[in-house]
């Protein structure tokens, strides 16, 4: 099964649809030249074939293999222009409300032949009203040769806490999604996703994470995956999980 499309201009649809499934796809939101730019500077950085960043626990147990950037850190401004989109800033503000916080700009990158990323959630639950918003931008086509396509469980930002069990195993209601260049993906903190094995060329995403009201970067200091919570502040699993 594959994602929902809406139109760039359907703010009612694309709060109404993310609502409902925790996640939606925008197609043709950004123009092609800047992704054109911003690709090129994300592979500029990386390069082929770059160096992970967690420790080896973190590799082994979370079977996650990306790298990741924050280039407004280190001010290259140009993903400033996506930040600062007035569409994308009315479309947040939908969602998350008044008074939104906009956390930071993350390039996630993934070498060919590699794992991706496996079942979680970016924050905990508990608190169904806390929760990150993933605003997702592709510089180029996830395709079938590439391989890493997001997958979704639809509806499950409602459904509580990821259930402990195979952290690549499949769920009968997962949805895949196949971004074309210029795509937005919208996805909910709480809602259980994944990227699948990187099978072709290098594959990565930009992330301008953001969140309610009075939320800062730590939100997701804690994620949730089937068999562990993890506290990246401390390069440490605080849970271990074991399936009932």
């Amino acid at each position: 099964m594959t994602g929902r499309m809406t139109a760039p201009g359907d703010i009612d649809g694309i709060v109404e649809t993310f609502a409902r499934d925790g996640f939606v796809v925008v197609e043709n939101f950004f123009d092609s030249r800047l992704m054109d730019d911003l690709d090129g500077l994300i592979r500029g950085y990386f390069g082929d074939k770059p160096d992970f960043r967690h420790n080896e626990e973190f590799l082994e147990a979370a079977q996650t293999e990306v790298v990741p950037w924050f280039p407004q850190n280190d001010g290259v401004s140009a993903f400033d222009v996506i930040d600062e989109d007035p569409r994308l800033r009315e479309l947040t503000r939908a969602i998350l409300g008044d008074g939104w916080a906009s956390h930071y700009c993350m390039v996630m990158f993934s070498r060919k032949r590699t794992t991706g990323q496996a079942w979680h959630q970016d924050c905990p639950p508990e608190d169904s009203s806390l929760f990150n918003l993933n605003r997702l931008v592709y510089t180029r086509d996830i395709t079938d040769e590439v391989g890493g396509q997001t997958v979704v469980v639809r509806g499950s930002c409602r459904r509580g806490l990821l259930p402990a069990g195979d952290p690549v195993g499949e769920f009968d209601d997962q949805v895949v999604l196949k971004p074309g260049k210029g795509t937005l993906v919208l996805i909910h903190g709480h809602s259980w996703h994944r990227v699948l094995p990187i099978t072709g060329a290098c594959r990565f995403s930009v992330n301008y994470r953001a969140g309610p009201a009075g939320s800062t970067e730590d939100l997701t200091d804690v994620c949730v995956y089937r068999n562990m919570r993890y506290r990246f502040s401390t390069s440490r699993i605080i849970e271990e999980r074991i399936a009932e």
